[in-house]
């Protein structure tokens, strides 16, 4: 048994907390199957990195799942009152919408993750 903390390396955290924003530019890069996939990944991947020991990590990952289901949330009106040749018709108008709000604000937040000053994190010992 060992008594000597944990560390999570500041590398390793700055990795982390880009991991929903790529599931995001995946999401709408993709959109058919991995948009809809994403949707219940994303939710397990929230749970595992909200709670992460480096509170920046959970932090990024917060504001990374106010983005995706935000825009997922906003589609929901949509599709319920679309037309019925909506997709045959109206397909690429949705998707470059998603691609146009979704992609900046990811680069956004990956550009502020490489530029913040990272820092080793020690776990918490558990009992």
């Amino acid at each position: 048994m060992q008594n000597d903390p944990q560390v999570v390396t500041a590398e390793s955290a700055r990795k982390t907390a880009k991991f929903f924003y790529y599931g995001n530019l995946l999401a709408v890069i993709i959109p058919f199957p991995v948009f809809i996939l994403w949707f219940g990944a994303g939710i397990l991947v929230y749970a595992m990195l909200r709670h992460h020991p480096n509170p920046r990590v959970g932090y990024y990952t917060q504001i990374a799942t106010y983005h995706y289901y935000g825009l997922a949330g906003g589609l929901v009106p949509i599709l319920t009152f679309a037309p019925g040749d909506f997709f045959v018709n109206w397909w690429w108008a949705l998707w470059i919408t998603c691609v146009v709000v979704l992609v900046p604000l990811s680069i956004r937040q990956l550009l502020r993750i490489n530029r913040e000053a990272w820092q080793d994190t020690v776990k918490p010992l558990s009992h």
